[in-house]
């Protein structure tokens, strides 16, 4: 039995508006606008899937004036891209508009607080399954087969490269066209559910990655009314990517924010439809609007309702001014932190007041454990590996200072994030053309080793609660020998020192004074007790070498 179905437009400053659809055989339904800006035409239909685009008179300046434009529903939640025409995509059951009809299964499920995360940023096209076959694309499903490694790994986050769909088939999603669809090429929208569903059942958090200071330059808001959404011309043509949404604009007429109302209702959307555990805002530097941010971060976290959510911003570089006490975000990409690590593992470099501030960002002006997210490397840069390469360092040489750099970042202050396939020594340069992960190198030792010493740091950083403080002692320095030694502890007794050897020296018998406590200390990277007396301790340091003590 058909029942009445609304389809609508926001479109305040347009002349008119009609709706094509395949119900109507593509022919035009008139729509009427309302004070409130909205164009309406309600249908009656039947329960089933049905494709529609709407027929709009044109604001925006590269038109005629007037001129009628085809365009997406900027709020359509699927988009039938495979035939190029774009059209949007509604379900109708039980006489209402559906995503799909998944059904949650593991929303009871505890997950881990911000403090205890560590996140494994991929990206769904290249951390496909299905190694037999040359040809797979990475798809949501997966992900999925791929979440026991994962499991083994001991992360307990995914930050997942932006999903929205965009052009084509093949993107890192930084160049979104749709911003309520997911990207077709990945699987359906109950794909999606499902690896989300399959991460909580498993007690993993999934965060977004969310562009919100540009679209792509032909999404469907930019040829309704260009500028009622986006900035006329882009302000910093050095870092532009697209049309920017101007979210200082304000419409007195209907009282309204234009971007940012159509911003609120996708983050809105995302968290609620997707289940979603925070966002990475993606290029907040350019976005520059605190007073937005505030409130799109407080809207995804009254989405999200009681659990916990975790809005980080990429503001490159980073201020600490973002996350402070005044500032919209939780927690920032600390990119001092990847620049200072990379230069002294590489041996480019070393200066230790340089290391200090990374590895204790509260003395940059971050206040808490949260505060920052640290990396060895992201989506945008090389891997540690190719950087190493790249300075003609290669094999166990390599290898060790890759071990180097993962104990730190896994016991600084902050929350540690992994690039995928940076724990086991992925080689492949960055490249934006599809670029899968190589499994295989798996099966050789030092790539093993390295694995199991990401998987044992993961592990140690998870159990034990020191870390998860902002709570940091340098204990030792000694910048002839290029060593740097720092206590991290707790209120309840946890305690961990890290030692660690910049240098390309074996230092035998290398002393360090000030340990925080006398008594049995557990090496956790060679499994042995040493006992620390008054003076501290005496230990053998290789180069490039970190040595984690764990007190008992």
């Amino acid at each position: 039995m058909a029942k009445p179905i609304e389809f609508n437009l926001f479109a305040p400053y347009n002349k008119g508006a009609a709706l094509i659809a395949s119900f109507s055989d593509w022919e035009e339904i008139p729509m009427k606008k309302g004070d409130d800006g909205y164009f309406r035409a309600t249908v009656e239909l039947e329960d089933g899937t049905y494709q529609y685009k709407f027929r709009v008179q044109t604001k925006s300046w590269f038109f005629e004036e007037d001129q009628w434009v085809d365009v997406t529903d900027p709020y359509a939640t699927d988009i039938d891209e495979l035939s190029g025409k774009d059209n949007g995509i509604v379900r109708i059951k039980d006489g209402e508009r559906i995503v799909d009809t998944y059904v949650w299964q593991h929303d009871d499920k505890p997950l881990p607080s911000d403090h205890e995360l560590v996140i494994y940023e991929l990206h769904v096209g290249d951390f496909s399954g299905g190694e037999d076959d040359p040809y797979a694309r990475g798809k949501y499903k997966h992900v999925i087969e791929k979440l026991d490694y994962l499991c083994e790994l001991g992360i307990n986050a995914i930050e997942l490269l932006p999903v929205k769909e965009y052009p084509g088939d093949y993107s890192w999603g930084y160049n979104p066209r749709y911003f309520f669809a997911t990207e077709s090429s990945y699987g359906s929208t109950a794909d999606l559910k499902k690896l989300v569903d399959e991460c909580h059942q498993r007690g993993i958090r999934i965060i977004m990655d969310g562009i919100y200071n540009h679209s792509e330059s032909s999404s469907p808001l930019t040829q309704i009314d260009h500028d009622y959404w986006y900035h006329h011309e882009p302000r910093d043509p050095d870092n532009n990517w697209g049309p920017e949404f101007n979210y200082e604009l304000y419409d007195e007429n209907l009282e309204t924010y234009p971007a940012r109302k159509f911003i609120g209702d996708t983050v809105r959307f995302w968290v609620e439809e997707y289940h979603l555990d925070g966002i990475r805002y993606d290029a907040a530097r350019q976005i520059a609007n605190y007073d937005f941010m505030h409130w799109i971060t407080q809207e995804a976290k009254k989405a999200a309702g009681a659990k916990p959510f975790y809005n980080i911003a990429e503001h490159i570089p980073e201020t600490a001014s973002i996350t402070n006490v005044d500032g919209p975000m939780d927690g920032c990409w600390h990119d001092s932190f990847y620049h200072t690590i990379k230069a002294h593992i590489c041996g480019d470099t070393f200066d230790l007041e340089n290391l200090k501030d990374v590895i204790d960002s509260k003395r940059q002006g971050f206040l808490g454990a949260t505060n920052v997210v640290n990396y060895l490397t992201n989506h945008d840069h090389d891997h540690i590996i190719v950087e190493l390469g790249n300075r003609e360092i290669f094999d166990e040489e390599a290898f060790r200072r890759a071990k180097l750099g993962a104990a730190i970042l896994m016991t600084s202050v902050g929350v540690p994030l992994v690039w995928m396939g940076e724990e086991f020594g992925e080689y492949k340069p960055k490249q934006q053309d599809q670029s899968k992960i190589d499994w295989t190198l798996l099966g050789n030792d030092l790539n093993r080793g390295l694995f199991d010493y990401y998987k044992g740091l993961i592990n140690l950083r998870k159990n034990t609660h020191a870390l998860y403080t902002a709570n940091i002692d340098f204990i030792h320095e000694n910048s002839e020998a290029k060593v740097l030694a720092y206590s991290r502890w707790n209120d309840e007794g946890s305690r961990v020192v890290v030692v660690a050897n910049f240098s390309a020296d074996f230092l035998a018998g290398y002393h360090v004074p000030n340990f925080p406590s006398g008594g049995t200390w557990h090496e956790w990277t060679g499994d042995y007790d040493v006992e620390a007396g008054d003076d501290g301790i005496i230990t053998d340091m290789g180069p490039y070498e970190a040595k984690v003590f764990v007190w008992h």
